[in-house]
């Protein structure tokens, strides 16, 4: 049954194969049996992962477990603080981890939140209230004014209903519904025989059949579809997932080298020598990387929520330096979601209307954009009362700005009398005929100066037939009205007829004929402020964007053009993307930027048809038929103001003011943070590098060893983490926004920075060894590690400075721009006085309370390096012209 296309069949059919009667309903006996073999109409339970699990799993990676096996074997060893301080190390990333990756996952609670809580049904011939949970397929279903639809219905017995969709489809306007059988390849956003879960009646009555209940309707699809979309691991992740297994083979590789060598070269005790291979791995570990990696993307966040865009995923921030290809919803991403009018013509003239949305400001003005003067313009008044009159909606103003009480298109007429320069009346009509999608048009009786007239509203093309024109006159008034179309507005047209003085109701007869034109009102969804310069700035970025709407192909082309989406005529629809192939899928995505009356599958196929080509796929929306594609991008960004909190729990992003060009802004802070993160690697990794060196050639030379795991650990984990944090504060750099993104398979360390890092390890480790030797002559040892330690400290403060900017020379115009960087310079130098001088510090440490003139010796290094470094970076950019990338 589940696969049945009901709307391509006739209600008779329906009610014979779902074996109800539409007169009498299912009996209680039936309605057991069919709760026993459908089961109840509610959407499945996801299965939770514990909280400890969610924890524990923060352990499986390859260097935690060697850190843990380091922990292990210092214990057995008896170096309790030593295992202490490699517990809490590991401890401490798994809880940042830990933190980062548990967020709820609330979109499918989301989802059951919109699901009907009652429905009225027809059940042994009588009308009950029942449990929406407890129908089933074959219950008749009776919908009034406000009821949210408790499940997927077609309809037999429809009078003048609208349902409002958006939240299922995206669009806007409120849906007429009728009984018709409908072609087999009908898109969702057209089944108007059919009303759907999730969705609300805004007027009218009607009758049905439950077709389909739970997880077979089409929100229950989008639902299944959610559970089943695979999330997508951030690039970042994946090259820090690749860099983290490399690094653990060679250090593994390395340890296993050098206690062989220490047993059979130097002949070491095993215990100490075990001690020395931990000290080196626990040296090549980076442990401050996951750490400060983490604080960077925090800031980042915070960076962003300030420009209005709400992270929800710490990974994300960087991704969004590396979107290709933005897909966006068209109704409340691009466009306001309030109907506006935007121009009315008349059988002289031609008014643009100033102002969007719903709020009365605004101007009626000619060609030239002078106002006009309403009152000298006979027609325009005339089609801005009857607007204004035949019109069962109404506007207010609300806290955060106007909104319509009613159906969306009549509410924007209200819009258009209101920006009128004078007072448009809104006359009593004494009869009326409702609208009805059979006949396309609503009507109003009227007097006005003893003068009666009927005034009508409806579809142009039924209101020309019924005034009879001659050839000129259908000919202009069919040309304004393609005009309108064209430009992706929907047309609304106003008529007149006077009636006798005696008539005091009206029928459908009254005005088949005789009635004279008043004009024609475009009415459009327009585009957001800004998008258009947004969308120039992301092409400018090398990034993509694509419309995917669930409207029709014209209006979507139209605003398309508008905002300089596309500049040509190809659209593709949804009917034809559901007949093409995964193959052609990624041809079709790559050729066209505008995709028309999408379901929400065709959605979810489009991004993974990006995604396979190759593309970092960001996708917006707001309705719950965005959520699976929403999920499944790289970059799923909801709408905050008018997103249902399905889309923004399916999201990584939410736009606070649903302002497209946020996205702008957004993605300038991901490429920032990105290239601050590459620094932090470029910074953290040589000081891993030449603590590996010093325990390296120590072991091999058969000296002491001149760094303790715990002081290795200091070094990494405390001194590492706050220098580098000062690398977050680092601003945009110029030009940042005119290069296409980053390649997501480029790897974390391109051949430039591998040959950076060893040389800057080999320079700062080379220099301590040196400095050592010297000193071992006439100085104790632990003068030695306390000046090997804080020489390594030094060397990394002043190797800040070379990272902060990565081609050009350190000391430019710039220099003093991130405060941070000094700020922690400043506190890192009063954390090497305290370790050194306060006792219970340097006890634990292992420091020695060194006299004032040994502190000449890390000053030395560390300048050393910050001048070989930048004359290193002179030669690589200057001289060979290399780019680092």
């Amino acid at each position: 049954m589940a696969e049945t296309k009901w709307f391509h069949l006739s209600s008779e059919e329906t009610e014979k194969e779902t074996e109800t009667d539409t007169g009498k309903g299912l009996n209680d006996e039936e309605v057991k049996k069919r709760q026993e073999k459908y089961g109840l109409n509610k959407l499945p339970e996801k299965k939770r992962t514990p909280e400890w699990v969610k924890f524990f799993r923060q352990f499986n990676d390859v260097l935690i477990y060697i850190l843990l096996f380091a922990a292990v074997v210092t214990f057995v060893l008896g170096h309790y603080v030593d295992t202490v301080v490699i517990l809490l190390v590991a401890i401490v990333n798994a809880i940042i981890g830990y933190v980062q990756e548990n967020k709820a996952e609330k979109a499918l609670e989301g989802i059951k939140k919109m699901l009907s809580l009652e429905a009225i049904v027809l059940r042994n011939e009588q009308k009950r209230e029942v449990e929406a949970t407890k129908l089933v397929p074959g219950d008749i279903v009776i919908l009034n004014p406000g009821d949210k639809v408790p499940a997927d219905i077609r309809l037999f017995d429809t009078d003048r209903l609208k349902v409002e969709e958006s939240p299922l489809t995206g669009e806007s306007t409120s849906v007429e519904k009728q009984t018709d059988v409908l072609e087999e390849d009908t898109p969702l956003g057209d089944r108007i025989n059919m009303v759907f879960s999730g969705t609300t009646v805004s007027s009218g009555t009607a009758k049905g059949i439950v077709v389909e209940t739970g997880e077979t309707t089409e929100i229950g699809k989008i639902n299944r579809s959610m559970g089943e979309v695979e999330e997508m691991k951030t690039p970042l992740l994946k090259q820090t997932d690749k860099f983290g297994k490399t690094i653990s083979v060679v250090i593994l590789v390395l340890a296993v080298v050098l206690f062989t060598a220490g047993l059979v070269i130097h002949d070491y005790e095993w215990g100490e020598l075990l001690l020395s291979v931990i000290s080196l791995t626990v040296a090549s570990i980076p442990e401050g990387l996951p750490a400060i990696l983490t604080i960077i993307l925090a800031l980042g966040v915070q960076s962003m929520a300030d420009k209005n865009a709400i992270m929800r995923t710490l990974p994300s921030v960087e991704t969004l330096g590396a979107v290709t290809v933005i897909c966006s919803d068209k109704t409340g991403t691009l466009t306001k979601n309030e109907m506006t009018v935007q121009s009315v013509i008349t059988r002289e003239k031609s008014y643009s209307v100033t102002g969007l949305g719903y709020a009365p400001e605004g101007r009626i003005v000619n060609e030239q954009e002078e106002e006009i003067d309403v009152d000298e313009e006979t027609d325009l008044r005339e089609l801005l009362t009857a607007a204004k009159t035949v019109n069962e909606s109404d506007i207010y103003e609300k806290d955060d700005g106007w909104v319509v009480r009613g159906d969306p298109t009549e509410g924007c007429l209200i819009t258009l009398a209101e920006k009128a320069n004078v007072s448009i009346d809104t006359l009593e009509m004494t009869s009326k005929i409702p609208f009805d999608s059979e006949y396309k048009y609503m009507a109003g009786l009227v007097e006005e100066s003893n003068l009666k007239k009927i005034y009508i509203k409806g579809a142009p093309d039924r209101l020309f037939e019924m005034a009879g024109l001659d050839s000129e006159d259908l000919d202009y008034w069919e040309t304004q009205m393609n005009k309108r179309s064209k430009k992706g507005e929907r047309v609304l047209a106003m008529a007149i007829k006077e009636v006798s003085e005696t008539k005091e109701h009206i029928e459908h007869e009254d005005i088949q004929s005789g009635i004279t034109i008043l004009g024609l009102t475009g009415i459009i969804d327009p585009p957001r402020e800004n998008v258009i310069e947004a969308i120039k700035v992301c092409k400018e970025a090398g990034i993509q964007v694509k419309m995917i709407t669930g409207d029709h192909k014209e209006t979507a082309l139209a605003i398309a053009k508008q905002l300089g989406i596309t500049y040509g005529n190809k659209v593709a629809e949804g009917r034809e993307l559901e007949e093409m192939s995964d193959a052609e899928l990624q041809e079709i995505v790559e050729e066209v930027d505008v995709f028309a009356r999408t379901s929400p599958h065709n959605k979810l196929k489009l991004v993974e048809a990006l995604q396979n080509n190759g593309h970092i796929c960001a996708m917006t929306g707001d309705g719950v038929n965005d959520a699976p594609a929403l999920k499944r991008a790289d970059i799923g960004v909801a709408m905050g103001i008018k997103g249902t909190e399905v889309a923004k729990e399916a999201s990584e992003m939410v736009l606070v003011d649903d302002d497209f060009s946020t996205i702008v802004n957004a993605v300038k802070e991901g490429r920032r943070v990105y290239d601050n993160l590459k620094k932090t690697i470029l910074f953290i990794l040589p000081t891993n590098g030449a603590e590996a060196l010093l325990v390296m050639t120590a072991l091999i030379i058969g000296i002491e060893m001149p760094l303790t795991p715990v002081q290795i650990l200091y070094v990494n984990m405390i001194t590492a983490v706050t220098i580098a944090l000062a690398l977050a504060f680092e601003p945009l750099e110029k030009g940042t926004m005119s290069k296409p993104p980053r390649d997501s398979n480029q790897r974390l360390l391109s051949p430039y920075y591998v040959f950076r890092i060893l040389f800057v390890s080999v320079l700062i480790g080379g220099s301590i060894m040196w400095i050592n030797q010297l000193l071992l002559v006439d100085y104790d040892v632990e003068i030695i590690n306390t000046l090997t330690l804080h020489s390594l400290v030094f060397a990394q403060l002043f190797h800040l400075f070379n990272v902060r900017n990565e081609r050009l020379f350190s000391l430019n115009r710039q220099f003093f721009d991130n405060k941070a960087a000094f700020l922690v310079s400043g506190l890192l130098i009063v954390f090497q006085l305290l370790v050194t001088y306060v006792p219970f510090l340097n006890n634990a440490l292992g420091l020695y309370p060194i006299d004032l003139n040994y502190w000449i010796y890390p000053v030395i290094i560390g300048f050393g390096v910050f001048v070989v470094v930048e004359i290193e970076k002179f030669i690589t950019h200057k001289v060979l012209k290399r780019n680092i990338r």
